[in-house]
């Protein structure tokens, strides 16, 4: 079946693909397809179903600005409520015909004689002039490389991929990893197992959650529009103020999380010993801030055990770390985060004259207010290189996204067969402010190492200043900034599409 070349595809059904498809559906663009290699939309939220997922951004200000809801049933919202919010998306705005569900992206390339993106599936070929990428960065999970790992008899999984077949009462289950998943379901199982040993290679720095049941009357309050408006602006502030006072650069407001937090752990800790293993020995912000109100009391617990000692190697029934100790094991569970780069350098993306964007990112992910990458035109990516935040939420800068990629659909929809390429002298000044902001930050001063820097010690994955800073600098798309111009062709003929059958 042939088809007629799309105005957009966005491939990741996740916040930010869903995101851009209601709004560019709102400005008129209806010529566009989804595509998501999962059975359902969510993204993240579909895949993590650990016990106790939840967001760590209070639920009204993770969602969407022009899709409120009332009734989140805690201050933070648990996994199974963000993937029916998603889900309600979908419902509420009619894209059930946009999307291509179970449908895998293997290959795109831009054809620059037709102006088009040629987007190669499991289901076949599909044609647009604007490709955007929104597969996320929280995708595929990273395993630990231990050795003897192989031989362990015992049931092995990662967070994101938890087998909720397994019965763990009366296990022994050790826990690799202290990141975010680690502190939300060492909580949750660690009353069911026989004994609960959590490995940690370096100690996390962990603030109050303060998470509670919102409760009817919260929820009829959020009913009203501009309480609600008002709520959410009052937690975005409070956030923002953190970022302006200093939370992203080594600075008094770090001192005084730094205390906040230590005071939440003496509270929670008795035993000097265990305290001083949960202390950590950098700066707080240097990795992720944590939120938590009980993964601390779940280590005091006497059938759970810290071990801060490195692992050596992992045998057929337990772990052996490097003071000789072995701990005998039935379970290991990792939480150990994920791959930088998600899907996208995943997915062979070949912009003009052949380059691909792993070639193009061979010294590192990079992009145009993280959304646009030279060498690639008609190609937009939704949090991209850079746009990762510390202090506020990620939907903030989404929406920012979305309107920069709106403003290029328009731009393209006065000139037709036009193509729109950022400048490479504008992604180089890009980069260049994001790396001199980024030599005095928390990430580079704050005497840790994280997934946040690449191999040279370059941050490529957090925003360096403000919320603010960021969407003025960000929704609206300025003409300088690109290139238009005409392709070869202006008269693409049918290309092989999908099968559009109804979903």
């Amino acid at each position: 079946m042939s088809e007629a070349p799309l105005d957009l595809v966005i491939v990741g059904a996740g916040f930010s693909g869903l995101a851009m498809a209601i709004r560019a559906r709102q400005a008129g663009f209806d010529r566009l397809l989804v595509l998501e290699k999962a059975a359902g939309v969510g993204g993240t939220w579909r895949e993590n179903t650990y016990p106790g997922a939840a967001c760590d951004v209070p639920s009204q200000l993770y969602s969407l600005s022009f899709a409120p809801k009332s009734d989140w049933s805690r201050l933070f919202a648990p996994q199974p409520e963000i993937e029916a919010y998603l889900e309600g998306l979908v419902a509420a705005h009619g894209l059930a015909p946009f999307l291509r569900l179970e449908t895998c992206v293997t290959r795109a390339v831009f054809d620059a004689e037709a102006g088009l993106w040629r987007v190669e599936t499991d289901r076949g070929v599909v044609s647009a002039r604007v490709l955007v990428g929104a597969m996320g960065a929280l995708h595929h999970p990273a395993l630990p490389r231990l050795p003897g790992l192989e031989r362990f008899s015992g049931k092995a999984f990662h967070s994101a991929t938890w087998d909720h077949s397994c019965d763990l009462r009366a296990k022994r289950v050790g826990v690799i990893g202290t990141g975010a998943s680690a502190v939300q379901f060492v909580p949750e199982i660690v009353g069911r197992v026989a004994h609960l040993t959590q490995f940690q290679r370096s100690a996390p720095w962990i603030l109050p959650r303060g998470d509670r049941p919102t409760g009817r009357g919260f929820q009829w309050l959020m009913r009203i529009a501009p309480l609600r408006r008002l709520h959410r602006a009052s937690l975005f502030w409070r956030r923002e103020v953190a970022a302006l006072a200093g939370f992203t650069r080594v600075s008094r407001v770090t001192a005084l999380a730094e205390a906040w937090s230590r005071r939440h752990l003496a509270a929670s800790i008795a035993d000097p010993a265990l305290r001083r293993q949960l202390t950590p020995d950098y700066r707080l912000g240097c990795k992720r801030v944590l939120l938590s109100d009980d993964y601390y009391p779940a280590l005091a617990r006497p059938n759970a055990s810290l071990v801060t000692a490195p692992i050596r190697e992992v045998l057929p029934h337990g772990i052996v770390t490097a003071d000789g100790a072995e701990h005998p094991l039935d379970m290991l569970i990792f939480a150990t985060g994920f791959a930088p780069g998600g899907s996208v350098v995943r997915t062979e993306v070949i912009g003009r004259d052949g380059l691909s964007l792993l070639q193009a990112w061979k010294q590192g992910a990079d992009a145009f207010r993280g959304v646009s990458v030279a060498g690639f035109p008609n190609f937009f990516l939704l949090l991209g290189p850079n746009t990762g935040l510390g202090h506020n939420s990620v939907l903030l800068m989404v929406e920012a996204q979305v309107a920069h990629v709106l403003g290029a659909l328009k731009r393209l929809r006065d000139q037709p067969g036009g193509v729109l390429e950022v400048r490479p002298e504008a992604q180089a000044r890009f980069r260049a402010e994001v790396d001199a902001r980024m030599q005095d930050s928390i990430w580079t001063q704050g005497g840790c190492g994280s997934w946040y820097l690449d191999r040279a010690g370059r941050n490529r994955t957090l925003w360096p200043g403000t919320v603010g800073d960021y969407v003025r600098g960000t929704e609206r798309m300025r003409v300088e900034d690109y290139r238009l111009t005409d392709p070869p062709g202006l008269c693409p003929g049918p290309t092989k599409g999908l099968v559009l059958s109804k979903p």
